[in-house]
């Protein structure tokens, strides 16, 4: 018997029960199966319109920017709005998520696209949000050739597009939404993003950017999902 099995055949033993227990293991599937959820706070229970504006709120209590627009095909204008307003230039890095392919770049042509994962060289990255939440203001990025992870840690301004259907109340919904999605097949990383990257280990000196983005400009497009 391994070291393992040794310690397993202990915990049964103090248990008094045996490895081949159906009814426990019925329970501990049923368990795992139905997500009981906690205590969630009413803060985030909302309707739409609501929810969005404390979504909003939040974000920018903790430094981010967030703007407006009524359909996708206005990301284009208010990204190289958003780099000219800032002195940057006019070049941004994308993944291959195909809601932001479908944008109308080609109305600016003055802005350079670059696709792929980030190799630290970017100023400006931009993703797509599976959802945010309202409670806290958060974004939650999935990872994968869509939104590469480097996107949000790399570049120092992220701007992140997020549709006004996805803005859910608290955390557990987010949760909820994404074991919908997925099923059994959860992305590797689950990025959870709160306001630029911040730090104030030193002197107690609040720094911006200290381990990813400096900025954090948050789109969220009100007009559905495409």
């Amino acid at each position: 018997m391994d070291k393992r099995s040794a310690i397993l055949a202990k915990i049964r033993h103090s248990l008094k029960t045996t490895g081949d227990d159906e009814s426990r293991r019925a329970a501990i599937k049923s368990r795992l199966e139905s997500h009981p959820k906690g205590v969630i706070p009413a803060r985030g229970q909302l309707e739409p319109d609501a929810r969005l504006d404390l979504f909003q709120a939040m974000a920018e209590k903790y430094n981010a920017s967030v703007e407006r627009i009524a359909h996708l095909s206005e990301l284009p204008e208010v990204t190289a709005a958003y780099l000219k307003a800032r002195n940057l230039p006019a070049a941004i890095r994308i993944g291959a998520d195909p809601r932001l392919a479908s944008a109308p770049w080609s109305e600016q042509p003055v802005l350079e696209l670059r696709h792929g994962a980030s190799d630290g060289q970017d100023l400006v990255a931009v993703s797509h949000a599976f959802a945010g939440i309202a409670e806290t203001g958060t974004l939650c990025v999935l990872s994968g050739p869509d939104n590469p992870v480097t996107l949000n840690f790399l570049p120092d301004h992220h701007i992140v597009v997020l549709t006004k259907d996805d803005v859910v109340g608290d955390m557990e919904s987010m949760w909820e939404r994404l074991r919908a999605k997925q099923g059994g097949e959860m992305p590797r990383t689950v990025n959870l993003i709160t306001g630029p990257s911040r730090s104030a280990d030193i002197e107690q000196t609040l720094l911006l950017g200290a381990h990813g983005p400096r900025a954090l400009h948050i789109v969220v497009v009100e007009g559905g999902r495409h």
